[in-house]
């Protein structure tokens, strides 16, 4: 009896998500961390600020494409388009996974917004982590709000943790906290991953396992996997590695650094309780947490690289020209045009027939051409053109962002 009071306080002390912090950063994880430090500055100096913040709008889309894959659901990019543009599935199942990933996208445009005007909350406060879910879930149809705990079925509240022992989950082999104690663990999270307190090369070492310490709680009765992937972009940001919403975390974990299945392996591997007095001083074991921070930044970093590769001006331009000399809608004046854009931000339109070389009213029709196919656009409609990219015709342009193998 003893012996099961003891276990019970165990589970329902805060304190069971310890080690929730590398207290010492090993050789490799410190490698890691100045690596990605150096592929975030580089990526986001990469393009004309008007440029990536028409790629990070694609970026957000595959987020949410990778993100949904995570779940299970697969969501193709002109399904998740149509969504932000009102325009659903008949079918209801297709219909909630785009709501979902329409969801994902509209959360994580605002981040992005926040970061980039400086007023990004601490991402790890609990208020801003139930403003995550309530925000994800406020304009859902409500048979998603619908989930399934011990006792039946019960309406799920969009912003609110577990409170009651009917909202008890398992995941997998784990046991989160029952709902009475789901506060005070997330209290005790919030205290222990307060980003003021820790140093930027700590802040970048705190997002895996902020990442899964929030997951082994799962403070929601749905749709935990989503807020912490959220949660995490936005602690990039944090961290000052965000790079203009360039690159995506959601990307790196479904596809893993060797098969789709790691994501799933690591987080288990790190619900591994101690070991031994020579492995932490914690509930849970110090080297499974080391490990996974390790596999989480070198997912990270290869996902920063891909992206600095995919995003590099040289090799946007060139892909810009040779995707329009494939494509028989358009002359081939109209990647010098994408190219311009990619280069300076944006173009008067005055400018076209200097830039392609044609003659004005040739050039006023190339340029139509690029703005009807959504390549080029601007916010007025006599005013300057900036670069976009088209989620159909970027799957084109980048047929690697969408890979799932």
């Amino acid at each position: 009896m003893a012996h099961e009071i003891s276990a019970k306080m165990l589970l329902e002390n805060p304190q069971r998500i310890e080690p929730a912090l590398l207290e010492f950063a090993p050789p490799r994880v410190a490698d890691l961390v100045a690596e990605i430090s150096a592929a975030a500055a580089s990526l986001a100096g990469a393009l004309h600020p008007r440029a990536a913040a028409s790629l990070a709008e694609l970026v957000r889309i595959m987020n949410a494409y990778y993100s949904n894959l995570i779940e299970g659901h697969n969501t193709r990019p002109a399904e998740i388009v149509r969504a932000l543009a009102g325009e659903f599935d008949a079918d209801e199942s297709r219909r909630n996974l785009q709501e979902e990933a329409a969801a994902h996208v509209r959360v994580q445009a605002r981040v992005d917004e926040l970061a980039a005007e400086g007023t990004l909350p601490n991402p790890t406060s609990g208020e801003f982590i139930r403003w995550f879910h309530a925000e994800f879930y406020q304009s859902v149809p409500p048979a998603m709000l619908i989930v399934r705990g011990r006792e039946g079925e019960y309406e799920m509240k969009p912003g609110q943790y577990r409170t009651s022992i009917a909202q008890d989950v398992a995941v997998g082999r784990h046991q989160p906290p029952s709902g009475p104690y789901v506060a005070d663990f997330m209290r005790y999270f919030s205290e222990r991953y307060r980003l003021d307190d820790l140093g930027m090369a700590m802040r970048i070492i705190s997002i895996p396992a902020a990442h899964h310490r929030f997951n082994y709680i799962h403070p929601f009765p749905d749709g935990n996997g989503r807020v912490s992937r959220l949660m995490s972009h936005a602690m990039a940001h944090a961290s000052g590695i965000g790079a203009h919403g360039l690159w995506s975390i959601s990307r790196g974990l479904a596809r893993g650094l060797g098969d789709r299945t790691q994501y799933k392996r690591m987080m288990d591997f790190a619900d591994s309780p101690r070991e031994s007095d020579l492995d932490g001083r914690g509930n849970l074991s110090l080297r499974a947490l080391t490990d996974f921070t390790a596999w989480f930044l070198e997912v990270c970093l290869d996902q920063l690289r891909f992206m600095g590769e995919l995003f590099d001006l040289d090799s946007l331009a060139k892909r810009l020209r040779t995707w329009v000399e494939r494509d028989d809608r358009f002359k081939p004046e109209v990647g010098r045009l994408l190219e311009e854009a990619a280069i300076r931000g944006e173009f008067d339109r005055g400018e076209t027939s200097r830039i392609t070389g044609l003659p004005e009213r040739t050039a006023r029709r190339v340029l139509n051409d690029a703005c009807a196919a959504g390549l080029l656009a601007s916010d007025t409609p006599k005013g300057p053109v900036s670069l976009r990219f088209p989620p159909d015709d970027a799957e084109a342009m980048f047929p690697r962002l969408f890979q799932t193998a």
